[in-house]
């Protein structure tokens, strides 16, 4: 067991430089400085007299506050791992090799998160992050294929500590979803979340097929931050249609079956946004106009437009030759992007959410850029 102790203590000394580095990476010094000096505007009398400002001053706070904490809790964990170590050792002491595997392995995964929040310089990357779901042409077949991707998506939220919640969702004909929208609420949601905007290719044999054929379908992910309310976008009351419908789909009891579903058509544009997961009509609507601010003020970030009336809404063919990624299933298996040309074999696991290579690779590709 001496062996083992030592082979972890090698392995630990490996991760001393990465996390040595994190430190200038983060600007942790230069943002504890930062930190004194928001907290100082905090306390000046006129604070609350500007609302967008001071809550922007209290976002950046709690960020630095956030990533601080973190890369302080982790130097921790990495000097202790090595006093356990080292004190294991000199006792030969084997009945910690297995507590001192997990946390060497849970430093070197953190080291790499936090390596790549680095990597997240977008102005939103902090956000929530908003996922709707949509089949191409193809019926049950598309249909299926985008009830898969937000399985895919709820899975990844789930095991990486977020909290998924179903804004919207509509059945399929026969299988899957028409449309579906979840929030994927916390740190740096966006961030991560924003590489998977865009089609998804699926080729397998269908099981609506009676013949057995080999099935190419097609989905696409839209991925928007979620803005905090403010007054930069305005939305008239004449150019929104708010209908009402009974709530249905994969919510189950979560879901209330009464006619307080929404769903919006912003007409200038022809964005369609729905929530049905709230307790009544008139939370739904709050939700649902909350959504499509996020939709109009994303497309006017991302058009540089200065006036709401300027904005048109994103048509995209969800076809062949647009997708981003492509999940293959038969006759062998594998999940390639098109985009960083990294791919993934388990194709199990992928759809069970393990999609941080793919992540990675994107975010990595863009910093180079």
């Amino acid at each position: 067991m001496i062996i083992a102790l030592e082979e972890a203590k090698r392995q630990l000394a490996t991760l001393e430089e990465p996390v040595r580095q994190l430190r200038e990476s983060l600007h942790i010094d230069a943002m504890a400085e930062e930190v004194k000096e928001l907290e100082a505007k905090t306390y000046a009398p006129d604070f609350w007299s500007d609302q967008e400002k001071s809550g922007k001053i209290l976002q950046k706070l709690k960020q630095h506050k956030d990533t601080i904490e973190e890369y302080e809790a982790l130097v921790r964990r990495y000097e202790d791992a090595g006093v356990l170590i080292e004190m294991s050792i000199e006792e030969n002491d084997e009945s910690t090799v297995d507590e001192i595997r997990a946390e060497v392995e849970f430093i070197a995964k953190e080291a790499e998160r936090m390596r790549l929040e680095t990597l997240l310089t977008g102005e939103y990357d902090y956000n929530n992050a908003i996922l709707s779901f949509h089949p191409g042409a193809g019926g049950t077949e598309a249909q299926d294929w985008a009830s898969m991707l937000y399985r895919m998506y709820c899975r990844w939220g789930e095991a990486h500590g977020y909290n998924v919640k179903l804004i919207d969702w509509l059945d399929g004909d026969e299988a899957g979803l028409k449309s579906a929208t979840i929030m994927i609420e916390g740190p740096w949601a966006y961030g991560y979340l924003k590489s998977e905007n865009g089609v998804h290719r699926l080729v397998r044999i269908s099981p609506f097929d009676a013949s057995g054929r080999r099935q190419t379908s097609f989905a696409s992910v839209e991925v928007m931050p979620e803005f905090e309310d403010d007054n930069s976008v305005e939305i008239r009351p004449e150019d929104i249609e708010v209908t009402a419908h009974r709530s249905s789909g994969a919510g189950g009891q979560h879901i209330n079956k009464t006619d307080s579903a929404i769903r919006i058509v912003h007409l200038p544009t022809g964005i369609v946004v729905g929530c049905q997961t709230e307790r009544s009509q008139l939370q739904n609507k709050e939700t649902a106009m909350k959504m499509l601010r996020s939709k109009l003020m994303e497309i006017k970030v991302r058009e540089h437009l200065d006036k709401i009336s300027d904005i048109q809404g994103v048509k995209t063919n969800i076809e062949w030759g647009a997708q981003i990624r492509s999940y293959v299933f038969m006759p062998y298996t594998l999940a390639k992007d098109t985009r960083t040309g990294f791919e993934n074999g388990n194709i199990q696991a992928v759809m069970d959410g393990d999609i941080d290579g793919f992540i990675n690779a994107y975010l990595t590709m863009n910093a180079k850029k």
